[in-house]
């Protein structure tokens, strides 16, 4: 029997959302054990920094099989809902990125560009996509 027999459809969707928040909240953790721990408590030594980004990145996969499993798990309208959210990030995210990096290259600005900086602005282009599509189909 499958797990969408045994749950309802909206305890099955409660599951993949609390796995994905899961996963997502564990990947951060690491990610930020990986830049402190490297500074502070591994005393910069590469062989535990590069141990730690292993760590990292598996969880980083496990994160995005959570993620495809939520996605799966959501009727068609939500699916379209997150698509073309997806898409909307991913768009911004290439155009915006790599103006900002062009920007930081010819010195028209004065910080260097962060990933940090894209990896915000796609989340809430994500999120601004995902609202104005809930909204839109409401």
């Amino acid at each position: 029997m499958k797990t969408t027999e045994k749950l309802g459809w909206r305890q099955q969707n409660r599951a993949n959302r609390n796995r994905l928040a899961f996963w997502t909240f564990l990947w951060l953790v690491t990610l930020a054990v990986v830049y402190f721990g490297h500074r502070y408590i591994w005393q910069e030594q590469p062989v535990v920094t590069g141990l730690m980004i292993v760590v990292n990145v598996v969880i980083g996969f496990v994160m995005i099989w959570a993620n495809k499993v939520m996605l799966n798990g959501l009727d068609e309208l939500e699916q379209k809902i997150h698509l073309t959210a997806m898409g909307l990030s991913l768009g911004t995210g290439l155009v915006l990125g790599f103006a900002y990096s062009a920007l930081s290259d010819t010195g028209l600005i004065d910080f260097e560009a962060q990933i940090t900086h894209l990896a915000v602005v796609m989340s809430l282009t994500y999120l601004a996509g995902t609202f104005i599509g809930m909204k839109k189909y409401q």
